[in-house]
């Protein structure tokens, strides 16, 4: 018997988005269904027009964290938000029409999900870049989910708040990498984590179009997420701003 539909709380970390936050909550306000209680902006220690952008929106609530970091910006978003799932997406992501829709079906139909997560495409990308992600995404991540069956994609997830209430919250000690394998390594001990390759939304690729690289930030990525799952922790503590 399905479940009744659950507030939503979108919460976008934002350090620096003056360029791509704009674009984010377009999306968002466009394709929200009527159960979308609020969208939190989170304005981690910006120092350029990233809340000022954000505040313009109608509907957006501007919330400041002076912590840099996007474990200290998830934390705040979960003590702020009143919806009873947390949509997180990252302040260059576009929701696609229909992601609210998926969300509200996967959590009415299956009382033990907790968390839901799912790919990105890159808006940005050329067609063969994008083909190596959908690739990065069908034989690396997913198999890798298949193993562990837990993944948490920062940019494209939504967790219950009373679970993640019940964990404790996010690992502030955390600055980056292996932030979400941690998540979903802790919700998956009280519940069911679902990575859907159909969950999608798209974001920007400029990480892979950087120095870094795009096999160097998908071996970032995925040895972050083994030292996770294996170490319990991350073994990356350094990494960059790329805006």
């Amino acid at each position: 018997m399905p479940h009744p539909v659950m507030t939503i709380t979108v919460a976008i970390p934002a350090h620096n988005e003056e360029d791509y936050i704009a674009a984010c909550l377009e999306h968002c306000l466009m394709y929200k269904t009527p159960n979308v209680c609020e969208v939190l902006v989170i304005n981690n220690a910006s120092t350029d027009r990233t809340h000022s952008i954000a505040e313009q929106f109608p509907g957006v609530t501007v919330v400041d964290e002076s912590r840099k970091g996007v474990t200290y910006a998830r934390q705040k978003a979960l003590e702020s938000a009143t919806g009873d799932l947390l949509a997180f997406v990252d302040a260059d992501t576009h929701v696609p029409e229909g992601w609210f829709e998926m969300i509200n079906a996967h959590f009415a139909k299956d009382s033990n999900l907790v968390c839901l997560s799912g790919p990105y495409y890159c808006f940005d990308l050329a067609r063969w870049q994008n083909i190596l992600v959908k690739l990065f995404w069908m034989f690396i991540a997913f198999p890798m989910y298949c193993c562990t069956r837990y993944m948490v994609i920062g940019g494209n997830f939504v967790a219950k708040r009373s679970a993640l209430l019940r964990i404790g919250g996010f690992d502030t000690s955390i600055s980056f990498y292996g932030e979400d394998t941690n998540i979903a390594r802790r919700l998956h001990k009280i519940g069911r984590v679902q990575f859907n390759l159909k969950f999608i939304t798209k974001s920007s690729g400029r990480r892979m179009t950087s120095d870094e690289g795009f096999w160097r930030t998908s071996f970032l990525y995925a040895v972050n997420f083994v030292s996770e799952v294996i170490l319990r922790r991350p073994v990356t503590r350094q990494y960059r701003d790329i805006r």
